[in-house]
């Protein structure tokens, strides 16, 4: 299951959760729930919005090439690999 990131603007915490896609969370009160997490003081229908990030799709499929064994300094294209 993918995981998103959740804030708060009332308390200002961010909190990572685990659901499935077509599950929406729109409170603090569902945050924490499924974060398994105390709601304190923060009201349990303060609303929270999902923050978009880039994500990253495994596909399971090979690399259409290998990768690159240089050292980390390697300025790109001096491998062979690019050619």
């Amino acid at each position: 299951m993918p995981k998103y990131d959740y804030r708060c603007e009332l308390n200002h915490q961010t909190v990572e959760v685990t659901h499935s896609m077509n599950e929406t969370v729109k409170t603090w009160g569902q945050l924490c729930a499924l974060a398994g997490i105390e709601t304190g003081k923060t009201p349990k229908d303060s609303p929270v919005h999902k923050i978009i990030s880039g994500g990253y799709v495994a596909t399971g499929a090979p690399s259409p090439t290998p990768a690159c064994t240089a050292p980390s300094c390697c300025s790109g294209g001096i491998c062979g690999l690019d050619s």
